[in-house]
This record gives C-alpha cells, sequence and structure tokens, in this order.
C-alpha cells in the first residue's frame, strides 16, 4: 500500500493523479498549510527530514519515504507502470522529450512562479502594516523587470511545444503531462494563459480524464494562488 503524505494545494496533488492514472490502491494522509505562514506543519518532518510535500512511504518496501515529486513518478512508473502506459519506450526520441518535461517542470518552471507567489504577499499580513506599501512597490518592479517577462518567455516555449503534439511527450499521455500540470495552472491561476492557447487546451484535455477527476475528488481542487 502507498501512502501519500499529501499537503493541501501542493505539488502532491500530481502524485495522486498518477496513482489514480495507473490504478493503484493507495492512502491519503492530508496536512494542513500553517494559517499564517501557509508552511507545511512540523510533523511532515517524521515522514522525511525536509518536512515538505509531497512524499509517499511504500508499506511493500518497508515503509521506504520517496521525496520530490518528480522522483515519485520516476518511482512510481519503475515499480508499478508495467505496462508502460505513462512513459515513451526507452530509446525513442518521445522518451527524450519526456525526460525533459518531467524534470523542467520543477528545474525552469516553478522557481520563477514561486518567487512570483512570494513576492505578492510583501503587501500583505503577516507583513507589518507600515511595511507593506514598500512591499507591495518592490514586488511590481520585480514582476515588471524580472518575473513577468521570464513567465512569459516560459508560457510562449510551453505553448511552442503543445502546438507540435497534443501532449508534451508527443501524441501520447504521459507522466511528463502530469508533471507540467502544475506550473500551467499556476500560471492560469493569475491569468496568464490568454496568449497560449494551447496551454488552456492543454489544461482542458487534462481535466476530461477520469484519473484527473477523481484525483480532485480525493485530494481538493487546485488552488495555486
Amino acid at each position: 500500500m502507498i501512502h501519500v503524505h499529501h499537503l493541501e494545494n501542493s505539488r502532491s496533488q500530481r502524485v495522486i493523479w498518477c496513482l489514480e492514472e495507473l490504478g493503484i490502491d493507495y492512502e491519503l494522509v492530508t496536512y494542513r498549510r500553517d494559517p499564517v505562514t501557509m508552511l507545511a506543519p512540523e510533523s511532515l518532518k517524521s515522514v522525511h527530514p525536509l518536512g515538505k510535500a509531497p512524499v509517499i512511504t511504500d508499506e511493500g518496501r518497508d515503509g521506504r519515504a520517496v521525496a520530490e515529486s518528480g522522483a515519485i513518478l520516476e518511482y512510481l512508473l519503475e515499480r508499478y507502470d508495467e505496462a508502460g502506459q505513462l512513459a515513451p519506450p526507452a530509446g525513442s526520441d518521445e522518451r527524450e522529450r519526456y525526460r525533459f518535461w518531467l524534470h523542467h517542470a520543477e528545474g525552469s518552471a516553478m522557481p520563477p512562479l514561486v518567487m512570483r507567489l512570494v513576492f505578492s504577499r510583501l503587501g500583505k499580513p503577516p507583513v507589518p502594516a507600515l511595511m507593506r506599501p514598500l512591499g507591495r512597490q518592490f514586488a511590481k518592479g520585480v514582476e515588471q523587470r524580472f518575473l513577468g517577462p521570464r513567465l512569459r518567455e516560459l508560457a510562449s516555449f510551453w505553448d511552442g511545444a503543445l502546438a507540435e503534439s497534443p501532449w508534451f511527450a508527443g501524441e501520447d499521455f504521459s507522466a511528463a503531462d502530469i508533471q507540467m500540470s502544475f506550473p500551467i495552472l499556476a500560471l492560469e491561476s493569475r491569468g496568464g494563459l490568454a496568449s497560449s492557447p494551447n496551454l488552456a487546451d492543454f489544461l482542458s484535455r487534462c481535466r476530461e480524464r477520469e484519473a484527473y477527476r477523481r484525483a480532485m475528488e480525493r485530494g481538493g481542487e487546485f488552488s495555486v494562488v
């Protein structure tokens, strides 16, 4: 049995979705964010020293803990995807594309999105009231000079990739699409898909998948704000 240590509104949503696609039995252990800091609770450190989600524990391997979303997806596919339904064949061009997008999602896509989220909170509690106007001004400058241009560049790159094929690795849906869904959802939450029709279509097709719907029912809707 796989236990998914699931933090609300987090990357662990993708792990739930992957498990639903594979049809693997699993149990959710849900954690709530601190209402002030929005950080994970200290109790997650008893599962993995980093104390962050996603983390899974696998009873089939003596409760082994696996952290980091990309590593978790690769672990699940290596051990439980015997039919190869979520990864292209080894040695194929599609496999190279798959590998790139599987790692691009966290390596290049998420850092500027996380920075945008952090800076957007500089004008809100718990930042002291007297500091909030300065925080908002600073955040606006960072958005205009760095984050906005960088995220538009990334969105154009992603949209162009999906102009060539319906899914990131090619003609077939794969775990790379599960991994890339989170940064695109984060971009959508800030109204960033107006100039990216292929990204909007991609999310529509993701949401049409039965496994995605089941994952949202179990883990809750994404709310990346």
